[in-house]
């Protein structure tokens, strides 16, 4: 009889404990570890979940990882610990193209997650181009703060393997070279000796006079026209002033990248775009004739 009374306590505790509500983010990060420290990882995320919860979770089933979507911030308590093993995160899937500006990239990112709008305070053209898959439910301010550590960590990357050390202030000014090769070449090929272009006439305090740098944000679809580039004033435009614009004019590939960081040793200090690739020239005398051609 005793063993029947403290079965039945315990069955209207579990009951109570299991009926009452809690209070949690819609989602959640769940890492790839043993279940004490799933317990662990969750309360750092003030989930409302203690270490008895974990033997009801044996019972329930194996505990999902990745971002679980819990599609509610106020669950009872057996809600939680159910979809912590039945549920997984509703994904959006964001591609990032080389040679968009980020003015085009937030909007795009902004009606898949259905955000009204989004501006993200990372540094113009520093978004890495890659394909990213976020959980449905993500709040502005943490989608900005994953695409930022994400693109940090790539880029960082590239630099360390490159340079062996991180140095943003560097890397930054070959993103700028890079957004303009992204702009301005049609291949693969035609990169590093866009490139080259590009540092030759720098050398020579030569204007750049590309039109892919009044590509910049909003106009990143914009024919560049003669009177575009008689009224731009935006340092931009590379046409008026001498140097490199002032930020990346777009996102670069990888390709743009290393294309920056490795030019082509050649003379050209012209191209001209002729179908899907350019021709290079070293006078102007030339490079007016590949024109008429």
């Amino acid at each position: 009889m005793r063993i029947i009374s403290v079965i039945l306590v315990f069955a209207i505790f579990i009951t109570f404990y299991l009926a009452q509500p809690v209070h949690v983010r819609r989602i959640v990060y769940i890492p790839k570890v043993n279940l004490t420290q799933v317990i662990t990882s969750l309360q750092h995320q003030n989930v409302d979940i203690v270490n008895l919860d974990k033997y009801i979770l044996y019972i329930l089933g194996n505990v999902q990882s990745g971002w679980i979507d819990l599609k509610s911030t106020t669950l009872t308590k057996l809600d939680l610990l159910y979809k912590l093993t039945h549920s997984k995160a509703a994904l959006k899937k964001i591609t990032i193209i080389p040679g968009e500006t980020d003015y085009f990239i937030y909007k795009k990112i902004a009606k898949t997650m259905h955000f009204r709008d989004l501006t993200c305070a990372i540094p113009t053209g520093f978004l890495y181009a890659d394909t990213y898959y976020i959980p449905y439910g993500f709040s502005k301010q943490r989608l900005c703060s994953y695409l930022y550590n994400i693109s940090l960590k790539r880029h960082k990357a590239i630099s360390n393997k490159i340079f062996g050390m991180w140095n943003f202030d560097k890397y930054y000014h070959y993103l700028i070279i890079a957004s303009i090769i992204q702009k301005e070449a049609k291949n693969k090929y035609d990169m590093k000796l866009i490139s080259s272009v590009i540092y030759n006439r720098l050398k020579r305090h030569m204007r750049l006079q590309m039109d892919g740098t009044l590509n910049y944000g909003q106009f990143s679809h914009t024919k560049v026209t003669p009177y575009m580039i008689k009224h731009d004033t935006s340092h931009f435009n590379t046409y008026k002033y001498f140097g490199l614009p002032p930020k990346p004019i777009c996102v670069a590939s990888l390709d743009a990248i290393l294309a920056a960081i490795f030019p082509a040793k050649t003379n050209y200090l012209y191209f001209v775009k002729v179908g899907n690739k350019h021709v290079f020239s070293t006078t102007y005398k030339q490079h007016l004739k590949n024109v008429k051609k």
